[in-house]
């Protein structure tokens, strides 16, 4: 991304309802699938925000992000070992980790999806655990994914299908961020349809914020309580490595 979306995300990512809410759903997913004793990599881990959440989980952790800089931000965030490096070939052994998570990561127009998922695989042990967060639907691109550097954005079934091809198992595909879904084609599509405009990474008013906070606190407990959603801003995805 872009120096200054780093520094927006630096900024944002502990107290923005859209991060708190992505970050709860990959420590659940961790939770609910665990994968063998051992580390966890987050494969583009941005500032830290993600690393700082899964310190919670009690496993050792190692992040890694393209922009050396953001790499720099996450280990002083979260105390955690991050380097800097390219998720289409990763620095690391085969077999170095027992899960890896990745968020909005196979959407970069650096990044080759089938390429860095060889590698995801690589570097898991066998009956590791693979999570990751993806960007729905191609239709909804807009200025955020401009900024963001987002080449393309996928559905549930584009998104398994990429997982399978690569050699995982067990492969879930969960729409989240669905309640949320007609505002956010509101504001994408509508308000904000110029591609110069800016990217959705941004302070909101706290009463807002607390709004659109548990407006996703609902559709998680629902989810967690076996609710599956048709469509959704987002994609969650948990696999094995065989």
């Amino acid at each position: 991304m872009e120096p200054a979306e780093y520094d927006l995300m630096d900024a944002a990512e502990e107290r923005m309802w859209w991060y708190r809410a992505l970050h709860a759903r990959v420590t659940d997913a961790l939770r609910r699938r665990p994968g063998p004793d051992g580390a966890v990599l987050d494969a583009g881990c941005g500032t830290g925000g993600l690393l700082r959440r899964l310190s919670a989980l009690g496993r050792p952790l190692a992040g890694l992000d393209y922009h050396p800089a953001a790499a720099a931000r996450a280990a002083a965030k979260s105390g955690v070992v991050a380097a800097a490096g390219d998720a289409n070939r990763l620095p690391f052994a085969d077999g170095a980790f027992a899960a890896l998570t990745s968020c909005d990561v196979l959407c970069h127009r650096a990044v080759d999806p089938a390429t860095a998922l060889t590698e995801f695989r690589r570097v898991l042990v066998p009956g590791g655990t693979l999570v990751l967060n993806l960007p729905a639907y191609q239709w909804l691109r807009s200025a955020h994914d401009v900024r963001v550097h987002n080449d393309r954005r996928f559905t549930a079934r584009q998104g398994r299908a990429l997982l399978a091809a690569a050699g995982f198992a067990a492969v879930e595909a969960r729409y989240w961020n669905a309640l949320l879904l007609p505002l956010m084609v509101l504001q994408r599509k509508i308000l904000r349809s110029d591609e110069a405009a800016k990217s959705d990474v941004a302070p909101f008013p706290p009463w807002l914020d607390a709004t659109l906070h548990a407006t996703t606190a609902i559709e998680r407990a629902a989810g967690r309580a076996g609710l599956r959603y048709p469509a959704g801003g987002s994609i969650l995805l948990v696999a094995t490595r065989p």
